[in-house]
Protein backbone atom coordinates (compact mmCIF):
# COMPACT_ATOMS: atom_id res chain seq x y z
CA UNK A 1 0.00 0.00 0.00
CA UNK A 2 1.12 3.46 -0.38
CA UNK A 3 0.82 4.65 2.66
CA UNK A 4 3.30 1.70 3.97
CA UNK A 5 5.52 2.42 1.46
CA UNK A 6 5.37 6.17 3.10
CA UNK A 7 5.62 4.74 6.22
CA UNK A 8 8.46 2.26 6.00
CA UNK A 9 10.67 3.76 3.32
CA UNK A 10 9.96 7.59 2.50
CA UNK A 11 9.45 9.37 5.17
CA UNK A 12 12.32 7.86 6.87
CA UNK A 13 14.44 8.06 3.95
CA UNK A 14 13.23 11.82 3.87
CA UNK A 15 14.26 12.61 7.92
CA UNK A 16 17.61 10.75 6.65
CA UNK A 17 18.51 12.94 4.07
CA UNK A 18 17.52 16.14 4.98
CA UNK A 19 20.04 15.55 8.28
CA UNK A 20 22.67 14.75 5.94
CA UNK A 21 22.02 17.39 3.31
CA UNK A 22 23.48 20.55 5.36
CA UNK A 23 25.90 23.35 4.73
CA UNK A 24 28.79 20.75 3.57
CA UNK A 25 27.50 20.17 0.11
CA UNK A 26 27.68 23.96 -0.49
CA UNK A 27 31.56 24.05 -0.19
CA UNK A 28 32.02 21.10 -2.75
CA UNK A 29 31.81 22.96 -6.22
CA UNK A 30 34.54 25.16 -4.54
CA UNK A 31 36.59 22.75 -3.27
CA UNK A 32 36.29 20.81 -6.93
CA UNK A 33 37.31 24.37 -8.10
CA UNK A 34 40.71 23.71 -5.90
CA UNK A 35 41.23 20.11 -6.82
CA UNK A 36 39.75 19.41 -10.56
CA UNK A 37 36.75 17.77 -11.53
CA UNK A 38 38.58 14.01 -12.29
CA UNK A 39 39.81 13.98 -8.59
CA UNK A 40 36.50 15.27 -7.20
CA UNK A 41 34.94 12.57 -9.21
CA UNK A 42 37.12 9.93 -7.94
CA UNK A 43 36.62 10.83 -3.93
CA UNK A 44 33.03 10.65 -4.90
CA UNK A 45 33.41 7.08 -5.83
CA UNK A 46 35.58 6.23 -2.80
CA UNK A 47 34.10 8.27 0.28
CA UNK A 48 30.55 7.61 -1.16
CA UNK A 49 31.78 3.17 -1.18
CA UNK A 50 33.52 4.36 2.37
CA UNK A 51 30.24 6.09 4.06
CA UNK A 52 27.58 3.17 2.70
CA UNK A 53 30.07 0.47 4.49
CA UNK A 54 30.53 2.29 7.52
CA UNK A 55 26.69 3.12 7.62
CA UNK A 56 25.57 -0.91 7.53
CA UNK A 57 28.34 -1.41 9.78
CA UNK A 58 26.89 1.04 12.12
CA UNK A 59 23.21 -0.62 11.46
CA UNK A 60 24.49 -3.89 12.62
CA UNK A 61 25.67 -2.17 15.76
CA UNK A 62 22.47 -0.29 15.67
CA UNK A 63 20.24 -3.38 15.67
CA UNK A 64 22.23 -5.44 18.07
CA UNK A 65 22.39 -2.68 20.96
CA UNK A 66 19.52 -2.02 23.23
CA UNK A 67 17.37 0.96 22.28
CA UNK A 68 17.40 4.70 23.47
CA UNK A 69 21.12 5.45 23.13
CA UNK A 70 23.37 7.45 20.86
CA UNK A 71 26.96 6.71 19.11
CA UNK A 72 28.30 8.16 22.77
CA UNK A 73 26.18 5.69 24.70
CA UNK A 74 27.36 2.99 21.73
CA UNK A 75 31.00 3.65 23.11
CA UNK A 76 30.42 2.61 26.20
CA UNK A 77 28.61 -0.13 25.82
CA UNK A 78 30.57 -1.76 23.99
CA UNK A 79 34.16 -0.17 24.66
CA UNK A 80 33.85 1.24 28.07
CA UNK A 81 33.46 4.71 30.46
CA UNK A 82 36.65 6.22 29.53
CA UNK A 83 36.08 5.79 25.51
CA UNK A 84 32.54 6.90 26.04
CA UNK A 85 33.63 9.83 28.14
CA UNK A 86 36.59 10.69 24.66
CA UNK A 87 33.48 10.59 22.47
CA UNK A 88 31.50 12.36 23.97
CA UNK A 89 33.72 15.30 24.32
CA UNK A 90 34.51 14.79 20.70
CA UNK A 91 30.74 15.22 19.73
CA UNK A 92 30.15 18.25 22.36
CA UNK A 93 32.59 19.88 20.13
CA UNK A 94 32.12 18.99 16.73
CA UNK A 95 28.07 19.34 17.14
CA UNK A 96 28.42 23.15 18.32
CA UNK A 97 30.85 23.72 15.89
CA UNK A 98 28.61 22.31 12.92
CA UNK A 99 25.42 23.86 14.55
CA UNK A 100 27.62 27.06 14.93
CA UNK A 101 28.29 26.55 10.62
CA UNK A 102 24.43 25.72 10.42
CA UNK A 103 23.58 29.02 12.14
CA UNK A 104 26.24 31.51 10.41
CA UNK A 105 25.33 30.29 6.79
CA UNK A 106 21.60 29.71 7.31
CA UNK A 107 21.52 33.34 8.55
CA UNK A 108 23.28 34.74 6.05
CA UNK A 109 21.08 33.38 3.21
CA UNK A 110 18.14 34.62 4.72
CA UNK A 111 19.89 38.13 5.22
CA UNK A 112 20.21 37.74 1.93
CA UNK A 113 16.95 36.44 0.66
CA UNK A 114 14.78 38.56 2.90
CA UNK A 115 16.58 41.79 3.56
CA UNK A 116 15.80 43.64 0.33
CA UNK A 117 12.10 43.48 1.18
CA UNK A 118 12.01 43.69 4.49
CA UNK A 119 15.41 45.33 5.47
CA UNK A 120 16.52 44.98 9.16
CA UNK A 121 20.24 43.88 9.84
CA UNK A 122 22.23 40.30 9.64
CA UNK A 123 21.43 39.49 13.83
CA UNK A 124 17.54 39.96 12.95
CA UNK A 125 17.76 37.40 10.20
CA UNK A 126 19.98 34.84 12.44
CA UNK A 127 17.67 35.53 15.64
CA UNK A 128 14.53 34.41 13.34
CA UNK A 129 16.48 31.31 12.21
CA UNK A 130 17.20 30.24 15.85
CA UNK A 131 14.03 30.75 17.14
CA UNK A 132 12.73 28.96 13.83
CA UNK A 133 14.68 25.80 14.57
CA UNK A 134 14.84 26.46 18.84
CA UNK A 135 10.89 25.60 18.32
CA UNK A 136 11.26 22.62 16.39
CA UNK A 137 13.69 21.53 18.32
CA UNK A 138 11.89 21.72 21.72
CA UNK A 139 9.31 19.41 20.07
CA UNK A 140 11.00 16.86 18.74
CA UNK A 141 11.87 14.94 15.53
CA UNK A 142 7.50 13.82 15.73
CA UNK A 143 6.82 17.22 14.27
CA UNK A 144 9.06 17.37 11.80
CA UNK A 145 8.81 13.94 10.06
CA UNK A 146 6.50 14.66 7.26
CA UNK A 147 7.92 18.34 7.19
CA UNK A 148 11.14 17.47 6.18
CA UNK A 149 9.86 15.07 3.52
CA UNK A 150 8.44 18.63 1.74
CA UNK A 151 11.72 20.43 2.69
CA UNK A 152 13.34 18.00 0.46
CA UNK A 153 10.69 18.06 -1.89
CA UNK A 154 10.92 21.58 -2.61
CA UNK A 155 15.01 21.75 -2.02
CA UNK A 156 15.28 19.37 -5.05
CA UNK A 157 12.43 21.45 -7.25
CA UNK A 158 14.21 24.80 -6.18
CA UNK A 159 17.34 22.99 -8.01
CA UNK A 160 15.57 22.31 -11.17
CA UNK A 161 14.31 25.44 -11.81
CA UNK A 162 17.61 26.57 -11.13
CA UNK A 163 18.90 24.21 -13.76
CA UNK A 164 16.46 25.50 -16.33
CA UNK A 165 17.29 28.41 -15.86
CA UNK A 166 21.15 28.33 -15.78
CA UNK A 167 21.13 25.81 -18.13
CA UNK A 168 22.21 28.15 -21.24
CA UNK A 169 25.14 29.40 -18.85
CA UNK A 170 26.29 25.92 -18.67
CA UNK A 171 30.08 25.47 -20.29
CA UNK A 172 31.65 22.08 -20.06
CA UNK A 173 34.80 23.96 -20.26
CA UNK A 174 33.71 25.65 -16.62
CA UNK A 175 33.40 21.98 -15.31
CA UNK A 176 36.79 20.70 -16.59
CA UNK A 177 38.48 24.35 -16.47
CA UNK A 178 40.63 24.43 -19.33
CA UNK A 179 43.13 26.58 -17.35
CA UNK A 180 42.96 24.31 -14.24
CA UNK A 181 46.65 23.49 -12.73
CA UNK A 182 47.06 21.06 -10.15
CA UNK A 183 48.86 21.43 -7.27
CA UNK A 184 49.95 18.67 -5.04
CA UNK A 185 49.06 20.46 -1.85
CA UNK A 186 45.10 20.31 -2.87
CA UNK A 187 45.38 15.99 -3.54
CA UNK A 188 43.64 15.41 -0.11
CA UNK A 189 41.78 18.35 -0.26
CA UNK A 190 38.42 16.85 -1.06
CA UNK A 191 38.26 14.14 1.87
CA UNK A 192 37.45 15.97 4.61
CA UNK A 193 34.45 18.36 2.72
CA UNK A 194 33.34 15.06 1.46
CA UNK A 195 33.60 13.18 4.56
CA UNK A 196 31.32 15.81 6.08
CA UNK A 197 28.60 16.27 3.93
CA UNK A 198 27.85 12.51 3.32
CA UNK A 199 28.35 11.50 7.27
CA UNK A 200 25.19 10.86 9.02
CA UNK A 201 26.02 7.93 11.30
CA UNK A 202 23.93 10.07 14.69
CA UNK A 203 20.92 9.52 12.71
CA UNK A 204 20.93 5.82 12.20
CA UNK A 205 19.37 4.96 15.75
CA UNK A 206 17.10 8.17 14.88
CA UNK A 207 15.30 5.99 11.90
CA UNK A 208 15.80 2.65 13.91
CA UNK A 209 13.40 4.20 16.31
CA UNK A 210 10.86 5.57 13.88
CA UNK A 211 10.65 2.01 12.62
CA UNK A 212 10.54 0.14 15.84
CA UNK A 213 6.24 0.54 16.60
CA UNK A 214 5.69 -0.70 13.19
CA UNK A 215 8.44 -3.99 13.72
CA UNK A 216 10.12 -2.40 10.43
CA UNK A 217 13.89 -2.61 11.79
CA UNK A 218 14.35 -5.40 8.42
CA UNK A 219 13.89 -2.04 6.24
CA UNK A 220 16.69 -0.06 8.31
CA UNK A 221 20.07 -0.97 6.17
CA UNK A 222 17.89 -0.74 2.73
CA UNK A 223 16.79 3.13 4.25
CA UNK A 224 20.20 3.87 5.16
CA UNK A 225 22.04 3.18 1.72
CA UNK A 226 19.44 4.18 -0.65
CA UNK A 227 19.50 7.43 1.21
CA UNK A 228 24.05 7.37 1.44
CA UNK A 229 23.33 7.08 -2.62
CA UNK A 230 20.73 9.25 -3.78
CA UNK A 231 22.40 12.54 -1.55
CA UNK A 232 25.91 11.39 -3.06
CA UNK A 233 24.47 12.00 -6.70
CA UNK A 234 22.56 14.74 -5.56
CA UNK A 235 25.84 16.65 -4.37
CA UNK A 236 27.54 15.33 -7.60
CA UNK A 237 24.81 17.00 -9.62
CA UNK A 238 24.95 19.88 -7.61
CA UNK A 239 28.71 20.71 -8.30
CA UNK A 240 28.22 19.85 -12.14
CA UNK A 241 25.58 22.71 -12.18
CA UNK A 242 27.10 25.57 -10.23
CA UNK A 243 30.94 24.73 -11.86
CA UNK A 244 29.27 24.71 -14.94
CA UNK A 245 27.68 28.10 -14.60
CA UNK A 246 30.22 30.15 -12.07
CA UNK A 247 33.46 28.52 -13.70
CA UNK A 248 36.59 29.94 -11.88
CA UNK A 249 33.98 32.58 -10.42
CA UNK A 250 32.67 29.42 -8.10
CA UNK A 251 32.87 31.20 -4.17
CA UNK A 252 33.48 29.03 -1.13
CA UNK A 253 29.29 29.47 -0.33
CA UNK A 254 28.29 28.07 -4.24
CA UNK A 255 24.95 30.17 -4.40
CA UNK A 256 25.61 34.16 -4.09
CA UNK A 257 28.17 33.51 -7.09
CA UNK A 258 25.29 32.98 -8.85
CA UNK A 259 24.27 36.20 -8.71
CA UNK A 260 26.83 37.35 -11.71
CA UNK A 261 25.14 34.68 -14.50
CA UNK A 262 21.32 34.70 -13.34
CA UNK A 263 18.38 37.05 -12.65
CA UNK A 264 17.88 38.21 -8.77
CA UNK A 265 14.63 36.23 -8.75
CA UNK A 266 16.77 31.95 -9.44
CA UNK A 267 19.58 33.62 -7.23
CA UNK A 268 16.63 33.80 -4.34
CA UNK A 269 15.48 30.43 -5.03
CA UNK A 270 19.00 29.35 -4.66
CA UNK A 271 19.84 31.01 -1.49
CA UNK A 272 16.55 29.73 -0.33
CA UNK A 273 17.90 26.24 -0.89
CA UNK A 274 20.60 26.94 1.60
CA UNK A 275 18.45 28.51 4.03
CA UNK A 276 16.18 25.07 3.82
CA UNK A 277 19.13 22.99 3.68
CA UNK A 278 20.54 24.40 6.73
CA UNK A 279 17.47 24.82 8.81
CA UNK A 280 16.69 20.70 8.15
CA UNK A 281 20.16 20.23 8.99
CA UNK A 282 19.72 21.68 12.38
CA UNK A 283 16.60 20.71 13.34
CA UNK A 284 17.80 16.98 12.62
CA UNK A 285 21.34 17.16 14.29
CA UNK A 286 20.23 19.50 16.62
CA UNK A 287 17.61 16.73 17.87
CA UNK A 288 19.79 13.88 17.94
CA UNK A 289 22.17 16.03 20.10
CA UNK A 290 19.57 16.72 22.24
CA UNK A 291 19.02 13.04 22.62
CA UNK A 292 22.41 12.36 23.55
CA UNK A 293 22.63 14.87 26.32
CA UNK A 294 19.02 13.17 27.52
CA UNK A 295 19.58 9.78 27.20
CA UNK A 296 23.87 9.33 27.71
CA UNK A 297 24.15 12.20 30.30
CA UNK A 298 21.42 11.88 31.85
CA UNK A 299 20.26 15.88 31.72
CA UNK A 300 16.89 16.99 31.58
CA UNK A 301 14.60 17.99 28.64
CA UNK A 302 15.02 21.63 28.96
CA UNK A 303 18.51 21.82 29.94
CA UNK A 304 19.53 19.73 27.08
CA UNK A 305 17.51 22.17 24.70
CA UNK A 306 19.31 25.38 26.26
CA UNK A 307 23.01 23.61 25.92
CA UNK A 308 21.72 22.58 22.15
CA UNK A 309 20.25 25.88 20.72
CA UNK A 310 21.81 28.71 22.86
CA UNK A 311 25.58 27.41 22.38
CA UNK A 312 25.85 27.76 18.77
CA UNK A 313 24.18 31.20 19.05
CA UNK A 314 26.60 32.74 22.24
CA UNK A 315 29.60 31.26 19.93
CA UNK A 316 27.91 33.34 16.97
CA UNK A 317 27.48 36.30 18.77
CA UNK A 318 30.91 35.95 20.18
CA UNK A 319 32.33 36.57 16.35
CA UNK A 320 33.55 32.71 16.12
CA UNK A 321 33.09 32.36 12.01
CA UNK A 322 34.61 30.13 9.58
CA UNK A 323 33.08 27.63 6.94
CA UNK A 324 35.64 25.89 5.07
CA UNK A 325 38.74 25.22 7.46
CA UNK A 326 36.18 24.45 10.17
CA UNK A 327 34.34 21.73 7.83
CA UNK A 328 37.62 20.51 6.80
CA UNK A 329 38.37 19.49 10.52
CA UNK A 330 35.50 18.21 11.62
CA UNK A 331 35.16 16.26 8.85
CA UNK A 332 38.69 14.55 8.80
CA UNK A 333 39.47 14.41 12.25
CA UNK A 334 36.24 14.03 14.53
CA UNK A 335 34.42 12.10 12.06
CA UNK A 336 37.82 10.16 11.03
CA UNK A 337 37.79 9.41 15.17
CA UNK A 338 34.26 8.51 15.24
CA UNK A 339 34.96 6.20 12.21
CA UNK A 340 37.76 3.96 14.19
CA UNK A 341 35.31 3.81 17.15
CA UNK A 342 32.66 2.16 15.00
CA UNK A 343 35.46 -0.24 13.16
CA UNK A 344 36.47 -1.25 16.98
CA UNK A 345 32.78 -1.52 18.31
CA UNK A 346 32.27 -3.95 15.11
CA UNK A 347 35.57 -6.21 15.95
CA UNK A 348 34.06 -6.40 19.30
CA UNK A 349 30.50 -7.82 17.22
CA UNK A 350 32.57 -10.10 15.44
CA UNK A 351 33.15 -8.00 12.32
CA UNK A 352 35.66 -9.16 10.34
CA UNK A 353 39.42 -8.18 10.02
CA UNK A 354 39.98 -7.58 6.23
CA UNK A 355 37.34 -4.79 6.47
CA UNK A 356 38.16 -3.63 10.14
CA UNK A 357 41.98 -2.61 9.42
CA UNK A 358 41.91 -1.45 5.73
CA UNK A 359 39.39 1.19 6.42
CA UNK A 360 41.01 2.15 9.88
CA UNK A 361 43.69 2.89 8.26
CA UNK A 362 42.08 5.25 5.82
CA UNK A 363 40.03 7.30 8.61
CA UNK A 364 43.95 7.55 11.08
CA UNK A 365 45.53 8.47 7.61
CA UNK A 366 42.90 11.12 6.99
CA UNK A 367 43.21 12.20 10.97
CA UNK A 368 46.62 13.14 10.58
CA UNK A 369 46.58 14.96 7.35
CA UNK A 370 43.88 17.43 8.31
CA UNK A 371 45.38 18.05 11.76
CA UNK A 372 48.68 18.82 10.05
CA UNK A 373 47.12 20.44 7.17
CA UNK A 374 45.35 22.80 9.52
CA UNK A 375 48.24 23.48 11.61
CA UNK A 376 50.05 24.62 8.71
CA UNK A 377 47.26 26.87 7.11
Amino acid sequence: MLKDLFKNYIYPIAVFSGGMIGVGFLSLPYITLQSGIWLMLFYFLIITALIVVINLIFCDISLKTPDFKRFPGFVGHYLGKWPEFFTMILMILGTFGVLLIYLLIGGQFLTSVFQPLFSGSELTYVLIYFLIVSVIIYFDIKVIARVEFWIIILLFLSLFIVFIEGFSHIKLSNIFISNFKFQISNLFLPYGPLLFALWGIGLIPEIEEMLIKDKNKKHLKKIIAISTILISVFYLLFVLLILGITGNKTDETALTGLQNFLGDGVVMISLFIGALATLTAFITQGIVFKKVLMYDLRIKHWQAFVMTCFTPLILFLLGLKSFIPLISFIGGVFLGIDGILILLIYKKIGGRNIIIYPLSLVFLLGVIYEIIYFVIK
